[in-house]
């Protein structure tokens, strides 16, 4: 669920961010849709979509945990990449497209690899919060689907056993991982950048 989640809330985040940067009517009421999440509590944004869920009813289970937590990381999504779409120079993409390089192409060709990194944080932020979420996946789930925090939850109320002290240990140990990786990757980035203006 997790993965899904945060695929889709990069696509959506990164293209809502590539919105943001241009100029539009109704620009100011589409970034507000889009940073609501970020300053409502979880117990609201549970129960809107539960509310929402039953009022078009929709039966609850993995789809609507995914469509929750869909909803909820699009907003830190496109809070990264437009941050660095920010700092863009644009003059790439205009070069591009003078030399008759169609939008789509200038989007995959030059925009993209050079805010990939900012799409890459995006996921992982995404994946991260998908995993922990507990509260909005406690109001949207059905009898058929269950999260990770949730099972964790249910059994540590009925006392803490010894498969739950080895899930959170693999856990810790994935993300201890996935930063190590994630910093060999960085420091390995910058060298060539380094060896590349000398």
């Amino acid at each position: 669920m997790a993965f899904l989640s945060a695929t889709l809330a990069t696509v959506l985040g990164t293209l809502a961010a590539l919105a943001l940067t241009q100029r539009f009517r109704g620009k100011l009421l589409f970034s507000g849709m889009i940073y609501a999440p970020l300053v409502m509590p979880e117990v609201i944004t549970g129960l809107s979509l539960l509310l929402l869920f039953v009022a078009v009813e929709i039966e609850r289970g993995f789809w609507t945990i995914v469509l929750a937590h869909t909803t909820l990381t699009l907003c830190f999504v496109a809070v990264v990449v437009h941050a660095r779409l920010v700092t863009f120079d644009k003059s790439l993409q205009e070069a591009a497209m003078d030399l008759g390089c169609p939008p789509l192409r200038t989007f995959l060709t030059i925009t993209l690899p050079l805010i990939w990194p900012a799409v890459a944080s995006g996921w992982m932020l995404a994946f991260a919060l998908s995993l922990d979420d507990l509260v909005i996946a406690s109001f949207v789930t059905g009898p058929g689907a269950t999260t990770l925090p949730l099972r964790i939850y249910s059994e540590v109320r009925l006392g803490v056993k010894p498969e739950i002290n080895a899930v959170c240990t693999i856990m810790i140990a994935v993300v201890a991982l996935g930063l190590i990786v994630a910093s060999l990757l960085t420091k390995r980035s910058a060298s060539r950048s380094l060896g590349a203006r000398v």
